[in-house]
């Protein structure tokens, strides 16, 4: 992974954390959320305040995770909605921490100006022991507060001016002022500057998680699926009528199509639909070439033909499905029908344009997994662990490309391949501004028939 690191490709623009007053801070909380304590004096956090370099001090990458149910967060800036976010269990997790910190910027600016403030992104459940347990996860609710408890003194002490101003002998309750002054000085001033925090509740019915191997669930559609990334057998009997996995290609083309979910990519308006399928048929040959053994250096579309050409017994169905359909976008061959049990469909397709687009584009990355560029893009835990098991060869040439052609300009690749992308800043990682410790570099629409399964 050294070269992704060095490259911004991996644990790339994450907050550095410096200052003994930051490291002090970020202590506190740590203490307060798990009882463990980092020694490092500097290290980088992503947006949840996950920090690759304390996991690797505490040997445990979900010291704020445990289980992989209710995510913890520490936050020392507002900036820290620009980060992603490291070892993504649920794939609504980002989202819900950037709109926190978006709609409480102003009351967690102030926060953050003399301490952190740690929570918990708290789930229906405690743990996921069986997968009957995620259709309980419908809504996520953020708990958060700083390690000395501003927050909660600041209700306290809201609730005691009430009674004090709406008791006749508040005046004479020694005690009664006597709270409101020591609650005072740990709140601060609550009638000039407020600190209640809103927008703490967020929906979560469609997502993906981690768990059992990996879960797309779908239940707020018109027609509800949950589709797993392995055998859908192990899951046993769950409260929804459809449960594919990979295997059942027709019966997703039809999830797909009944729910309006996808579009041909030839078929997007404002897309360069021949570059990109072009583009995806050289992944292909490049994944060929790598196995073989093939020198893929400083390759250009020349030698991308000779590749093809040297290595055509060994192209997949895929790339012929592909090629069929640059012909005929190119206007130099008929319509393919390339029904949903080809292997070139789903690479066919981009996700249209509604609120699941950002989850279906990931579902189709896993689908396509030869097109490292949406891969890395739509779908980064799967890549990387693509990626730790390529030749050398395919490594060196898709670090090189990612670098080249997506890391210069991510809105524009973005906008190229899916058009109705919204900003994602955070989701992707910047050059990365950290060197990385040796001992981390180490561990670290559719067409033709839709034909029923």
């Amino acid at each position: 992974m050294k070269r992704l690191i060095e490259k911004g490709l991996m644990f790339g623009n994450l907050h550095h954390v410096e200052s003994p007053a930051l490291v002090d801070r970020y202590n506190r909380a740590l203490k307060h959320l798990t009882g463990k304590q980092t020694a490092l004096a500097d290290f980088h956090i992503d947006i949840s305040g996950y920090s690759p370099e304390v996991g690797d001090e505490l040997g445990d990458d979900l010291y704020l995770n445990q289980g992989g149910v209710n995510r913890q967060f520490i936050l020392l800036t507002t900036e820290q909605r620009k980060c992603p976010l490291l070892n993504v269990k649920f794939s609504t997790s980002h989202d819900i921490l950037h709109r926190f910190i978006s709609e409480n910027a102003a009351q967690l600016f102030a926060l953050t100006a003399t301490d952190s403030v740690a929570g918990e992104l708290v789930n229906s459940v405690f743990e996921v022991s069986s997968p009957r347990k995620l259709f309980d996860i419908r809504r996520v609710s953020i708990e958060a507060d700083t390690p000395g408890g501003t927050l909660q003194n600041a209700g306290e002490l809201a609730t005691l001016i009430d009674r004090f101003k709406s008791d006749e002998d508040a005046w004479f309750d020694d005690v009664l002022i006597a709270e409101m002054i020591g609650l005072a000085e740990k709140s601060g001033d609550i009638a000039r500057n407020p600190v209640r925090l809103k927008h703490t509740s967020y929906e979560q019915k469609n997502f993906w998680t981690s768990h059992f191997g990996g879960i797309y669930l779908f239940q707020d559609m018109q027609h509800p699926a949950l589709i797993a990334s392995r055998d859908k057998e192990p899951l046993g009997e769950l409260p929804i009528k459809y449960v594919f996995d990979q295997g059942d290609r027709n019966r997703i083309a039809k999830f797909f199509d009944y729910n309006d979910l996808v579009e041909p990519i030839v078929k997007a308006p404002g897309l360069d639909a021949a570059a990109i399928l072009q583009q995806k048929m050289d992944f292909i040959v490049i994944d060929v070439a790598a196995d073989a053994g093939f020198d893929l250096t400083g390759l250009n579309r020349a030698d991308m033909r000779r590749l093809a050409r040297k290595n055509a017994a060994l192209l997949p169905e895929v790339y012929a499905g592909l090629s069929s359909l640059l012909n005929w976008s190119t206007g130099g061959g008929d319509w393919p029908r390339i029904a949903s049990d080809h292997p070139a469909y789903f690479y066919t397709l981009r996700a249209a344009d509604t609120p699941e687009h950002d989850l279906i584009n990931m579902l189709l990355a896993e689908l396509c997994p030869l097109d490292i560029r949406q891969l890395f893009i739509c779908h980064k835990d799967l890549f990387y662990r693509l990626y730790s098991g390529w030749p050398e060869a395919k490594k060196t040439y898709v670090a090189n490309f990612l670098e080249r052609e997506y890391q210069v300009d991510k809105a524009g690749a973005r906008a190229a391949l899916f058009g109705h992308e919204p900003d994602m800043t955070g989701d992707a990682p910047e050059m990365s501004p950290w060197a990385a410790p040796a001992e981390m570099i180490r561990r670290v629409g559719p067409w033709g028939a839709v034909r029923g399964s």
